[in-house]
This record gives C-alpha cells, sequence and structure tokens, in this order.
C-alpha cells in the first residue's frame, strides 16, 4: 500500500505523462478526419484506442521500474556525497552538545594522527570546549584555535535534528539536545604570519625633543656646547639606527624619525633605554639633558601617524617630558616619567598666560570657578585665587563646591560669615548649571579630567573653559579649552596662581583671607615646604605673606587634633611591608576627613 502510494513529481511526472496529453492531440486531430471522411475517421480511432491502449500499458509498468531506479540512484548519490565529505581537503567532524566526537573524515584523522581514539574534541584541541559550542539562537560561532604549532580558524555551526529521536530508533537524544555540532578547521598558519609580516613592515612616524635644551647649554661652558650636541645627536642616531630607523634633525633641539613597527617592538621591549642613556651624557654640566618621545601607530596613512605623534609629544611635554608617548587608535601608552621635572626660573609662559586669561576674562559678563571633587586645600585656595582675579576685573564671579571637607572647613565657613563676600559666593552644581550661559567662562582649577571636577556637565554646556593645573595629563584631558596652563613641575596650583595674578592685575588689593587660603593649598600640598618646592614656590609664598597671609594662623589650622593624630599613629603601626617595595595599612574611618589622613599617612 505504501508502494502504490508513492508518486512522482516535478519534471519526471510531466515528462512521464506527455503520451496521455500526446493522446488529446490526436483526438482532436481524428474529429476533424471525420469530418472530411467518414471511413478514415473510423480507421484513425481504432489507431487511437490501440495508442492509448500501448501507452497506459507501458506508463503502468515503467512506473514501478522508474521508482526503483531513482532510489537505487538516490542511495548511489547518497554514497558519493557521504565519500566526497569524507575525502573532503578541510578537517571536518561532527560533534555532540557535550563535544563528544560521533564522525570525523580522513583530514581531520590526519590531522588528529596519534590521536584517533580520542572521543572528545575539547581533549585533542582544548580551546573547543562545550562552552564554547553554539547555543539558544546562535548557529554558528568562529574562532581562532591552536594545535600543534599551527593556527586553524574553526567555524562550530548547529546542525538541527527536530525529531530525530522518534524516528532513529539506535540513538535516544533529549528533545533540547536535538542538534549536532559540525566542526571544520580551516590551516591559516601561513595567513597570519603574512598579515604579521605585512604589519610589522608598516612605518611608523615619531618625534624626539630635547626637554630643558636651553637650560642645559646654559650649565657648560660655551666651546663645550657644539660637543654636547653632538654627544647627544649620536646617541639618537645610533639608538634609532641599530634598529634601521632614519632620523631626521628639524631643529637644535627637535628630531623626526621612521621606523619600522618591529623595530618599536624592540624599544618596547628595552622600555626605551634612550631616555636613560641620553642623560648620563656629562661632560661638566651640571645638568641632565632629558627627552621626550611621541610616536604615531596603527594608523591608515603616514599623515594620521605624524598627526599621532604630534599629539604624543604634546602630551608627554604636558606631563614634564622624560617620557615617550605612544599613541594608536586604542590609546595611549606611557614609557619612563620618573625623573622629577625641575622648574624652570623663568617666568615668561606664566605672564604669556595670565595675558592671555585676562582677555578672556575681560569678554565675559561673569566668571564660574571650580576645582576637583572633594575639594582639598589646594584645590579651594585655587578657586579663591581665580576669584579675586575675576572680582578686580569687575567681573561677576562663583565658585562650584557641592561637598565641604573638613580640611576646607575653617577657611569656608570664615568667607561664608565675612560680610565682605556675595551670598552666592559658593554655588552647588545644579545652582552652576542655571547660572551659566554664552556670557559666562568656565575656569578649571587644580585638575584636568573632566570626570573629576565638581560638575563635569557644566564643561558641556559652557563655550568657554580655561584650565589650569600641575598633575600630569593623561589621555582623558578637558579637549575643549580656549586655554590649558598645565606645569607638572609647580608644587601646588596655588603656586601657579599666585604668579598669575601679579601679571592679570597690576597692584592688585588682595584680601589677607584669600591669601591665607592659597598659602594654606601651597602648605599641604609641599608637605610644609618640605616636598617638590622651588625657587618659585617661595616667591609665592612671600608673595602671599606681603598680602597679609598670617602664617601662624595658617599652621594652627592644619594641625591634627588628638583622635586623628591617634587614628594616623595606628595606621603607620600596623602598616606591612609587601615586597619590599609597597606599605599597605588600613586607615580608621571614623574621622571627619578621612581621605586626608590617609594621604598624611601615606605620606609617613
Amino acid at each position: 500500500m505504501k508502494r502504490n502510494k508513492m508518486q512522482l513529481k516535478g519534471q519526471l511526472r510531466m515528462y512521464m505523462r506527455w503520451p496521455l496529453i500526446m493522446t488529446l492531440l490526436l483526438i482532436g486531430m481524428d474529429v476533424w478526419v471525420y469530418m472530411v471522411d467518414k471511413k478514415a475517421g473510423l480507421l484513425m480511432s481504432v489507431i487511437i484506442i490501440i495508442y492509448v491502449g500501448i501507452a497506459f500499458s507501458l506508463y503502468f509498468y515503467n512506473r514501478s521500474l522508474i521508482l526503483a531506479d531513482l532510489i537505487q540512484f538516490s542511495v548511489q548519490y547518497k554514497g558519493i556525497e557521504n565519500r566526497l565529505l569524507k575525502e573532503l581537503a578541510i578537517p571536518y567532524a561532527i560533534a555532540l552538545e557535550d563535544g563528544r566526537i560521533l564522525w570525523k573524515n580522513d583530514c581531520f584523522l590526519n590531522l588528529t594522527e596519534g590521536q584517533r581514539k580520542e572521543r572528545y574534541l575539547n581533549r585533542m584541541i582544548p580551546e573547543l570546549h562545550p562552552g564554547v559550542f553554539p547555543k539558544n539562537d546562535v548557529d554558528h560561532v568562529e574562532l581562532e584555535v591552536t594545535y600543534r604549532e599551527r593556527s586553524y580558524q574553526a567555524e562550530l555551526r548547529k546542525v538541527s535534528l527536530e525529531g530525530f529521536s522518534e524516528k532513529e530508533e539506535l540513538l535516544q537524544i533529549p528533545e533540547e539536545q536535538e542538534y549536532f555540532v559540525a566542526v571544520s578547521l580551516r590551516d591559516v598558519t601561513e595567513l597570519n604570519a603574512y598579515i604579521r609580516e605585512n604589519e610589522d613592515q608598516r612605518m611608523i612616524a615619531g618625534l624626539i625633543y630635547i626637554d630643558n635644551y636651553d637650560e642645559v647649554m646654559e650649565s657648560v661652558e660655551e666651546v663645550r656646547q657644539s660637543l654636547l650636541v653632538a654627544l647627544i645627536d649620536r646617541k639618537i642616531n645610533k639608538y634609532i639606527g641599530d634598529v634601521d630607523g632614519i632620523v631626521k634633525k628639524l631643529e637644535k633641539d627637535k628630531y623626526f624619525i621612521v621606523l619600522r613597527k618591529d623595530a618599536y617592538k624592540k624599544l618596547k621591549e628595552d622600555k626605551f633605554s634612550l631616555l636613560e642613556e641620553v642623560k648620563q651624557v656629562n661632560i661638566g654640566n651640571s645638568r641632565s639633558a632629558t627627552l621626550s618621545i611621541g610616536l604615531g601607530l596603527n594608523t591608515a596613512t603616514y599623515a594620521l601617524s605624524y598627526q599621532y605623534a604630534r599629539v604624543a609629544i604634546d602630551l608627554a611635554l604636558a606631563r614634564g617630558g622624560d617620557q615617550a608617548v605612544i599613541k594608536d587608535c586604542n590609546g595611549i601608552t606611557y614609557f619612563g616619567g620618573k625623573k622629577e621635572q625641575t622648574a624652570k626660573n623663568t617666568r615668561v609662559k606664566a605672564r604669556v598666560k595670565a595675558e592671555a586669561l585676562r582677555e578672556f576674562i575681560v569678554t565675559r559678563d561673569k566668571v564660574i570657578v571650580m576645582g576637583h571633587k572633594i575639594a582639598d586645600p589646594d584645590s579651594f585656595g585655587a578657586c579663591m585665587g581665580i576669584y579675586r582675579a575675576a572680582v578686580s576685573l569687575e567681573k561677576k564671579a562663583h565658585i562650584v563646591i557641592n561637598e565641604v571637607t573638613g580640611s576646607v572647613r575653617p577657611l569656608y565657613d570664615e568667607i561664608l560669615e565675612s560680610p565682605a563676600y556675595e551670598d552666592d559666593i559658593f554655588i552647588t552644581s545644579e545652582q552652576a548649571l542655571d547660572y551659566v550661559d554664552d556670557n559666562a567662562m568656565v575656569i578649571v582649577v587644580d585638575t584636568n579630567k573632566p570626570q573629576m571636577t565638581e560638575c563635569p556637565e557644566l564643561l558641556k554646556k559652557s563655550k568657554m573653559i580655561a584650565v589650569l593645573d600641575h598633575h600630569r595629563q593623561s589621555s582623558n584631558i578637558i579637549e575643549n579649552a580656549v586655554l590649558s596652563y598645565v606645569e607638572p613641575y609647580s608644587s601646588s596650583t596655588c603656586e601657579m596662581i599666585a604668579e598669575v595674578l601679579q601679571y592679570m592685575v597690576d597692584d592688585i588689593k588682595f584680601p589677607a583671607l584669600e591669601a591665607e587660603c592659597m598659602y594654606a593649598g601651597i602648605m599641604i600640598d609641599t608637605r610644609n615646604f618640605m616636598n617638590r618646592t622651588g625657587v618659585r614656590t617661595f616667591e609665592a609664598a612671600a608673595f602671599l605673606r606681603r598680602c597679609g597671609a598670617d602664617i601662624t594662623r595658617v599652621r594652627k589650622m592644619f594641625r591634627d587634633d588628638m583622635a586623628s593624630y591617634q587614628a594616623k599613629a595606628e595606621a603607620v603601626r600596623n602598616a606591612e611591608v609587601y615586597r619590599k617595595e609597597y606599605a599597605i595599612a588600613v586607615c580608621p574611618s571614623d574621622i571627619d576627613s578621612p581621605t586626608v589622613l590617609a594621604a598624611q599617612a601615606a605620606n609617613e
């Protein structure tokens, strides 16, 4: 009965019915013959009957034979398919959901020679464990694996077997796991080698600057200056020449270099030892020369590589020099920067920045000043210094501060209680967003990272922003600033503001309370003038002293109370040294200013 229900379909069915379709044509022809001659028509009818009988007999007789031949062909075709898959030049295998291998083709067997009896895929290739198999709505997964020191691009494709368990009598598979995983491997070892070789041959543009050229030249006798420059040139040329790079001197203290990416890898391995080698050049100079290196990597064009190098060298200089900065499309990498930058005695830059800041403030109606979150005395004092500059230029000024810490509370409260200041001198972030408009200027002090400011949203709404800071710049900076004065060698931002104020306004009238705020900022950041102090630090302190700062009062203001002193001593007492390099301690938090106490304990 099943055999009788089998039917042909498609083009083969149409082909088998052509004799029956021709019968209709013959019947029509017989009608026309009858109209011409009845005897001929009758003879034609007999012939048609005989034709139809033969056609139907052949159709029903050959139908079973044709079906049998088709089944035989299907079996042979399936065998050819299996043979082609088994002899496929690509390693191919079929595995269950748990990684157990059901079938492998010859190429896969040859690839895993020596492990042919291994039944689980992940035991042969650990990276192809069941955790990376396609699951849920994912049909296939591609990943690169390593097997016997060769790289393969593995494709794992899910083969659905819905209803398999109902039809299969030998193998029972849970309904939720009715699928196989087809695994194919493609050898990409040579392709990856060519890609790496092409990548290593890519050219990289770079810049090398001598940070302190003028200072070094002044520290050596004039007759030896040319010899010192020649020795530095030789160091740079030899270092870049050893990796087949090219050096071109642009100016007396600037060099342009070109090298391959594989050469950069060598420089990276020795951590840019050129930085230390140049410092060792000494022919009587009291100051060592330091270098800044900027490289641009992973770019589509050489012009973009050079642009990246320019950005990298600017960042290296802004961070104080004596370091290598590498910029690519993924981020920025730093090397070196261990040497403390020496402060420059010249104030030309401070005067130029002060004049520029004055011009910007004059063009605006009001000024909004903000420091970093959890304000310390340096941030608070710098805000007060900019506030005084704006008021001296007859501009309305506000200071953004959300949380008043214990270290600035005495000065903050004294300013609030003083009748010399307006009620809205201090505002919160929400108020600042209402105050800002096209005629307002935002000045950020003691930080150059947007996420660390009191109100990051304020930077997006303001069209004119200035930044004054003494911290090293990182890759995340305030990018839309019209003025950026960042000096890593300064002891504190208050020192920088004290210098700027002397050039912004002639004979500036500085209240003693504001001078004390700025003096406190310098004192805290320098640990009572014991850390990172230079000539300009004491000059700034002397200027604030002339403005009326009471040094004794400021020192008493920041004395520790008994609880803070005991907490700090407890943290230091319980400190543990890790690997002979790191001191780790837990600082008590049940005090007013835990962040300040933690910093003091860390200094100890």
